[in-house]
């Protein structure tokens, strides 16, 4: 029954996936509390109601299901639902969401980490969970551990590496990833310096909204060094 109520969410046909995820929520299938908190967090065939949404992500969580850790740390990250903004919770919630293949969750501990929010400061822990996230594909993880490359924050300065990680986040279309791509071609760390290819890299980053570069691209316009 749970892909029935997965394939009704997938076709947008909220009632029946609502009514479904009920039902199997009632016989304490774990999947199906994640999901109805997130009906219940998103007003998908229902009014929303975080509190509802805490009290189904927190029975999965019990069970270990991996979203649903993550999710209820979103909470805690935020103090929504009912609960006091609590970064030392949500870090733990993060990290056993990541320990289970949560790429979103892999990001989330490792920024965390890098920042000493709800833990201790550790660099090289940061890189780890970047890179745990980046071998699945995370866009921001690449993006990030790309920085630490390129500063040598919990890894060793390396130029190449920190190339692949801003070229792999670029490839994706992340804004951050497409403005620090074009930085390294300007200043050719890892690469050959090509400043159309900068030039390019920034038009790209503006159009997705990236603030810096947007501001970059307007002072190039109106010291007529660019056209568009």
């Amino acid at each position: 029954m749970i892909q029935k109520a997965h394939q009704a969410y997938n076709a947008k046909d909220f009632k029946t996936a609502f009514e479904l995820y009920t039902q199997l929520s009632n016989e304490g299938d774990a999947n199906a509390q994640t999901s109805l908190g997130f009906m219940y967090q998103n007003a998908q065939g229902c009014e929303k109601d975080e509190a509802k949404a805490l009290e189904f992500y927190t029975k999965a969580a019990e069970s270990n299901q991996p979203y649903a850790l993550f999710n209820l740390a979103i909470l805690y990250t935020n103090g929504l639902g009912g609960v006091e903004h609590d970064q030392f919770k949500a870090h733990e919630l993060f990290m056993e969401a990541a320990t289970r293949e949560v790429p979103p969750a892999m990001y989330e501990v490792a920024l965390m980490l890098e920042r000493g929010l709800g833990c201790m400061q550790n660099y090289s822990e940061a890189a780890f969970w970047y890179e745990e996230g980046a071998k699945r594909g995370h866009l921001e993880c690449f993006n990030n551990l790309g920085v630490l490359y390129k500063e040598g924050h919990g890894v060793p300065v390396d130029d190449a590496r920190c190339f692949i990680c801003f070229s792999r986040a670029a490839e994706g279309g992340l804004a951050e990833g497409l403005y620090n791509l074009g930085q390294l071609y300007d200043q050719g760390v890892g690469c050959d310096a090509d400043h159309d290819m900068a030039l390019d890299l920034c038009r790209k980053a503006a159009y997705k909204g990236h603030e810096k570069a947007k501001s970059i691209i307007k002072s190039l316009q109106e010291d007529g060094k660019i056209v568009f």
